[in-house]
């Protein structure tokens, strides 16, 4: 899918060490794709970074990204997103600009929609092992979610990911043959078992 956010970034200035640049309130990036393999290297706001992350998916929303200074715009995916482990400061954001290059390999996340028979009427547990696809698409036709219908599981039964309906021009990457939702009995408890009095001999 597609945001209308525009980012600004800047280019990093030669030798500048990243912890210094964050203290400035300012965030290392880098670019990818724009020429080939060669990459460049960019700063932007911090607050403008967890802006954008508030609104964009990672691997999957195509971003306005500007560099004023050396006269580049275009469209681009944000690939990875380096952050502290518990603090959640950011470290580093990279992104992917995706003209020329067609088709993309992107992440969609999965929507369950729909209540199963199974569940419903047989007291079923629905098991969900898949919450996204890797599919193959044009930059223009990344869909913003990819739903599953399991109106019509019952007790037992599943769906496997080539079964599921994606959007046209959407290619599943993942195995067909993987289960994405199946429709378990619930697991029974066994009561404890119960033990003899042992006798003791006086």
């Amino acid at each position: 899918m597609s945001v209308s956010v525009a980012v600004d970034c800047q280019k990093r200035p030669e030798g500048s060490k990243p912890n210094a640049l964050r203290r400035e309130g300012l965030l290392p990036a880098v670019l990818y794709g724009h020429k080939g393999a060669e990459s460049m290297s960019l700063v932007m706001k911090t607050k403008d970074a967890e802006l954008l992350l508030k609104k964009a998916q990672i691997n999957n929303t195509l971003v306005d990204l500007k560099v004023p200074e050396l006269s580049w715009q275009g469209k681009a995916l944000i690939r990875e997103v380096q952050s502290h482990p518990w603090k959640r400061d950011l470290y580093h954001l990279s992104f992917f600009a995706v003209a020329g290059h067609g088709s993309l390999q992107v992440t969609v996340p999965v929507e369950v929609v729909g209540t199963a028979p199974g569940v419903k009427l047989g007291g079923g547990i629905l098991e969900q092992m898949f919450t996204e696809f890797a599919v193959e698409c044009l930059p223009d036709r990344i869909p913003e979610s990819i739903q599953i219908d399991v109106s019509k599981l019952e007790l037992g039964e599943s769906l496997a990911a080539g079964e599921i309906s994606l959007p046209e021009g959407v290619k599943l990457m993942d195995d067909p043959e993987a289960t994405v939702v199946s429709i378990v009995a619930p697991s029974e408890e066994v009561p404890p078992e119960e033990t003899a009095p042992v006798e003791v001999a006086e």
